[in-house]
C-alpha cells in the first residue's frame, strides 16, 4: 500500500487530506483491542466532501490510519497542546481517552512507522507546495479535518461547526484568515470560531511561511453536519453534505482567487 496519494491540479490551492486513510497492515490491526479496530477517529468522508469544489486544487491524502501513525503530529512526539488532552505521533488511547491497543508499539517500532508513513507523506505534501508555489509565486495549503462535535475528553461541551486554524494568525497572510473567517460567519444556521480549541495541528504550523509565500489553514469540520450521525456506521448525508459544500467551495474558490494578489505571486 501507498502510503500518499497524490493528485496533482495546476491551481494554487494544496489540499492536505491526513485523517482519511483507514488501511492498516494485518498485524498491526491484530494488535489493536475490539475499541482500537471501529477507528472510530477517523475524519469519516472528508475527501468525498472536498470532492469536485475547485477546478485545478492539488490533493495530498495519507491512504494510512491514524493510529497506526498520524500524520499531522510532530514527528518529535512533542504535543501539540501542551498541558491539554490530546493524541501523540502514535496514539494510544482514542478520542475518549479509552486505551485502543492490546500490545502497543515501543519506541523503535514507532520510529520505524515515522520513517515509513510520516516521511512520505511529508515528503509529497512538501513537493507539491514547492511545485505550485514556483508556478503561481504563492501556495495555499488548506488542512482538511473533522471530528465528533462533543469529545469531553478533548474539549468542553459543544464544538462549534467551523473550527478554523492559523496558529493566532501567524501561519497565514491576514487576508485568508480574514476571508475563511467571512466565509463561516455568514453561513445561515452555522457556527464557527478562529483559533479555539484547534489553533492548526502540525501541518499547519510547519508549512505557514506566509514571508516565503507559503500560506497554511486548518479548517476542523464537526461531523454533525454532513454524517447522518457521529456513530457507527458513519453514513455520510447526502443533504446535509451538500448544505455543507456550498460553504466549503466558496471558502477554496476564494482562496485561489486571493492567490494572485498576495505578495510574492506572478
Amino acid at each position: 500500500m501507498n502510503p500518499v496519494e497524490v493528485t496533482r491540479g495546476d491551481g494554487p490551492v494544496v489540499l492536505g487530506l491526513p485523517h482519511t486513510g483507514t488501511w492498516l497492515p494485518e498485524d498491526v490491526r491484530a494488535r489493536l483491542n475490539e475499541r482500537g479496530r471501529a477507528l472510530a477517529d477517523t475524519d469519516w468522508h472528508i475527501d468525498r466532501l472536498y470532492a469536485g469544489l475547485l477546478p485545478g486544487v492539488t490533493k495530498v491524502r495519507a491512504t494510512f490510519h491514524r493510529y497506526l501513525l498520524d500524520a499531522n503530529r510532530d514527528p518529535s512526539g512533542a504535543s501539540l497542546y501542551p498541558g491539554q488532552n490530546t493524541t501523540g505521533l502514535v496514539p494510544m488511547t482514542d478520542f475518549d481517552g479509552e486505551a485502543i491497543w492490546d500490545d502497543p508499539p515501543g519506541e523503535v517500532e514507532i520510529e520505524a512507522r515515522r520513517e515509513a508513513y510520516h516521511a512520505p507523506y511529508h515528503a509529497a505534501l512538501s513537493a507539491e507546495l514547492e511545485r505550485v508555489r514556483a508556478r503561481h509565486g504563492v501556495a495555499i495549503l488548506y488542512d482538511c479535518h473533522s471530528i465528533r462535535g462533543e469529545i469531553p475528553f478533548l474539549f468542553g461541551g459543544h464544538l462549534p461547526d467551523f473550527n478554523i486554524g492559523t496558529n493566532g494568525g501567524t501561519t497565514c497572510a491576514p487576508a485568508i484568515e480574514a476571508a475563511v473567517q467571512g466565509i463561516c460567519a455568514a453561513a445561515p444556521g452555522y457556527s464557527y470560531i478562529l483559533n479555539g480549541r484547534f489553533t492548526g495541528g502540525w501541518t499547519t504550523r510547519h508549512y505557514g511561511r506566509p514571508a516565503k509565500g507559503l500560506h497554511a489553514i486548518q479548517m476542523e469540520l464537526a461531523q454533525r453536519n454532513y454524517l447522518t450521525e457521529e456513530a457507527p456506521p458513519w453514513a455520510y448525508d447526502e443533504a446535509k453534505a451538500e448544505a455543507l459544500r456550498t460553504h466549503l467551495k466558496d471558502i477554496l474558490q476564494t482562496l485561489a482567487g486571493l492567490a494572485g494578489t498576495l505578495e510574492g505571486s506572478r
